[in-house]
């Protein structure tokens, strides 16, 4: 049975850490590899990246797995949410053998973030090693094939997705020759998410499956987003992160082609993107469980749309999952609030 989650490829936990009150709106989610490690990869598209270890994916350098990947708030300063799920491997001996001895070890912890600084109230409070290490823990205790909580959770927690709540997202699909391929994301776009003339979701309206809403629902909508950014200061810095898997045998060069084509989920779902005060990140991870195909080089084509159109989907799922919030750092409502869970055609 599949839940519609990254966890569907075989092997994967996802696990979140989160924090809020008393000044704090953000958090950490660490998608961990089996035993033995993932290929990965990644793609960078934002010119304002916060990003580590991801020069060690690059298929020239001599990486060839990496056993977890974290995504974070709190700008660069939540980068050392790594650390914790670096201390983690370690002491489980996962990692790069780097001696004779078994415990020798370096694990390589890639690792990306979004900016969230301030959102809570509290502009000192960010996730840090500790907060990785409960994400990474929540995910080592999840079951196999476990359902994520989406929405605002994770590293998703403080995250805004063009003057709406943004959060974490996910979705999978079993291509017909057996192939599993799943997303997870973390909208925090300065971009939209929605089309300004309807308030249809983008990822909708491209996945051909978007009802619009009621044009009095849309201009009460957009009189509550506009009282919302009069509160809130500009947001200087924005991104989006991704995870793109697969349990299909890739090399490091195929899988950093899906990283790269995931991007393609991103700019579907949100406009602008790409922009210099975005992040824009994907990481791509291939347990190799399954074969790609008859050895052809084209076999892979059907994994790099299937990654974008995951991207695109679980956006979408992350939009309507989070929940307005309102604080001292801001005021945020959700597409949900405004729009309601099934908008109708009509008006």
């Amino acid at each position: 049975m599949t839940v519609d989650a990254l966890t569907d490829v075989a092997g994967l936990r996802v696990g979140h850490a989160t924090r809020t009150g008393d000044g704090w709106l953000t958090g950490t989610t660490v998608v961990l590899a089996p035993e033995g490690g993932a290929v990965a990869a990644v793609d960078v598209r934002g010119g304002g990246p916060g990003t580590k270890e991801t020069d060690a994916l690059d298929p020239r350098n001599v990486v060839q797995r990496v056993d977890a990947v974290v995504l974070t708030g709190g700008s660069a300063y939540g980068l050392d949410a790594a650390s914790g799920v670096m201390a983690w491997l370690e002491e489980r001996g996962r990692g790069v053998p780097v001696g004779a001895d078994p415990a020798h070890v370096v694990p390589v912890v890639p690792a990306a973030c979004v900016f969230d600084l301030g959102r809570g109230g509290d502009f000192r409070a960010r996730p840090d090693a500790a907060t990785g290490r409960a994400a990474v823990e929540a995910a080592a205790a999840s079951a196999l094939g476990a359902r994520v909580p989406e929405g605002s959770v994770g590293a998703g927690t403080g995250a805004v997705a063009g003057g709406l709540r943004g959060g974490v997202g996910t979705a999978s699909t079993v291509l017909d020759r057996g192939v599993t391929v799943a997303a997870l994301v973390v909208v925090n776009s300065v971009g939209s998410v929605t089309d300004p003339a309807t308030g249809a979701l983008y990822g909708e309206l491209l996945q051909g499956r978007v009802e619009y809403p009621r044009p009095r629902v849309h201009e009460a909508a957009r009189r509550r987003l506009d009282e919302a950014a009069a509160r809130n200061a500009p947001p200087p810095l924005n991104t989006t992160l991704a995870v793109v898997a697969t349990d299909a045998d890739l090399g490091k060069a195929q899988a950093q082609k899906l990283a790269g084509t995931a991007h393609d989920g991103i700019a579907r779902a949100v406009r602008p993107v790409h922009l210099l005060h975005d992040g824009d990140t994907v990481f791509a991870l291939a347990t190799g469980a399954r074969p790609l195909g008859g050895g052809h080089p084209l076999e892979l084509n059907d994994v790099l749309a299937a990654g974008a159109d995951l991207v695109t989907r679980a956006i979408v799922r992350a939009v309507r999952a989070a929940e307005p919030f309102s604080g001292p750092g801001g005021v945020w409502p959700s597409y949900t609030e405004l729009y309601g869970e099934r908008p109708t055609p009509g008006g």
